[in-house]
């Protein structure tokens, strides 16, 4: 597995380190408030896991799962709702937990998808941004690392459901996926 790498994008003690100041900035920022971090599966589950163990304010948490990948190393752009969440979030403010945003299309139908349930606020929190593949205009409030267009896997990213268990995050050898 660690020989598919072309090498490594970010270690397991800068990923950890990057997480500790996301916790933190989330905390001051919802102080005294009870937000719902909903967490996209599969990806976001690992670094949902550590973020909220770095957040030292109440918050619930919650899951849904999208498709827009496939075993793809692309987008198809076409956004199919999985799994969906539990919580009621009308009035509630939502964190949406992200491993990676590429075009943005999936955040910006999560977005509306949100409003419609009313919630009072929708924030973004990702590990990863590849600001370069964006197709919409996006605001992202929480931003781990901006990475390139590389095809990157581990700490959660795969590449067809391999991959999420490397505790860094690698670029993956172009023969792997071509």
């Amino acid at each position: 597995m660690h020989n598919d790498i072309e090498r490594i994008l970010k270690t397991e003690t800068e990923i950890q380190d990057k997480i500790k100041q996301l916790g933190e900035q989330i905390s001051k920022d919802y102080e005294g408030k009870n937000p719902v971090m909903i967490c996209i599966l599969k990806g976001g589950i690992v670094f949902l896991s550590d973020l909220a163990r770095n957040i030292s304010t109440h918050v619930q948490l919650d899951f849904m799962s999208l498709s827009s990948y496939g075993d793809s190393t692309k987008s198809s752009g076409v956004v199919k709702i999985k799994k969906d969440i539990d919580a009621d979030i009308s009035d509630r403010d939502v964190i949406i937990v992200e491993d990676i945003v590429d075009s943005g299309l999936t955040l910006k139908y999560l977005n509306e998808y949100f409003k419609q349930h009313n919630s009072s606020s929708i924030k973004i929190c990702t590990l990863l941004d590849k600001p370069n593949a964006h197709k919409i205009d996006l605001k992202i409030d929480y931003v781990g690392f901006e990475v390139g267009n590389e095809f990157v896997v581990g700490y959660g990213l795969d590449y067809a459901q391999k991959y999420r268990n490397l505790p860094y995050i690698g670029i993956l050898k172009k023969e792997i996926y071509s």
